[in-house]
């Protein structure tokens, strides 16, 4: 068997290297070098290494609290992700070739339509004077209508039915791997279909649910359009703070500051998180 040149390996990667330095790390390195610029309304922006913008930002309670409804959100959208999209991804799991394809696409649909198409529809349907809130007054639920637009819940509802694909498609890949053979053998023995699923069918999707889990909290943290859409100016978040810095006020330099924190809080969560899970895994298994 011929051995593999190193040299050829480094070369057929390096466009794809290239592209990745060129548009994720040079702008990274930009944006934190930013950060340290200072701003003044009459001075504009000028170059300094001055770590104010970051003092501004942790010494805030206002972008503190930004930063709190930012990750909140992120962690509701994520629990109940996971609450919906492990059940659907069992059922996907074990349905026949003919129907899981059409009930893939419906799963991944969302994905395939605008977010700003999507978040309108979401605007139209959660309004006060909206599709949901029409039908409950018409139906004699509910007396005056419940206040979801402009509010965190509304911006939940709305990234939960955009990221909830993410989950299940990371818990069907895990469930693949599993053998079948150990339903079939609980089953043999008594065992329910809740017992199955609790017992046998949870924790060999336990992976794909760790993993799915990062993947949704990391997109909630970071979205944009949707919180600035059905959020609007009462209900702000991380992503939105820092659009309204570059482009409303001006100031560069503090909204590349809060971005980077931003960043810097997901990878520490995320790094967390994952060191966590490792540890409990060795726990269990090792």
């Amino acid at each position: 068997m011929a051995e593999t040149n190193p040299r050829a390996a480094y070369l057929l990667s390096a466009p794809a290297l290239a592209l990745f330095l060129a548009l994720i790390v040079a702008p990274l390195v930009m944006t934190f070098l930013l950060s340290f610029y200072v701003f003044g309304f009459y001075t504009g922006i000028e170059p300094a290494f001055d770590l104010k913008n970051y003092a501004d930002v942790l010494s805030d309670g206002y972008f503190h609290e930004i930063f709190a409804r930012t990750f909140l959100i992120a962690l509701a959208v994520t629990a109940i992700a996971a609450v919906l999209g492990t059940p659907e991804a069992y059922i996907l799991y074990r349905m026949r070739s003919a129907w899981r394809s059409l009930i893939l696409l419906a799963i991944l649909g969302p994905l395939l339509i605008s977010v700003v198409v999507r978040t309108l529809g979401w605007a139209i349907l959660i309004g006060n004077k909206g599709v949901i809130n029409e039908t409950l007054m018409g139906l004699g639920l509910i007396a005056s209508p419940i206040r979801l637009l402009y509010t965190s819940t509304g911006i939940v509802i709305a990234l939960v039915h955009v990221l909830v694909p993410f989950m299940v498609i990371a818990v069907w890949a895990a469930l693949h791997k599993q053998n079948p053979d150990t339903e079939r053998a609980a089953a043999s023995l008594g065992a329910g279909q809740a017992t199955i699923f609790f017992r046998i069918v949870l924790p060999q999707a336990m992976p794909g649910i760790l993993s799915g889990s990062l993947i949704v909290f990391s997109l909630a943290a970071s979205a944009f359009a949707t919180p600035a859409i059905l959020g609007g100016r009462r209900t702000k978040v991380v992503a939105t703070t820092v659009y309204d810095e570059f482009l409303n006020t001006l100031n560069w330099p503090l909204g590349a500051a809060i971005a980077m924190l931003l960043l810097v809080a997901v990878l520490v969560v995320l790094l967390s998180y994952n060191r966590f899970v490792e540890r409990r895994y060795a726990q269990v298994f090792g």
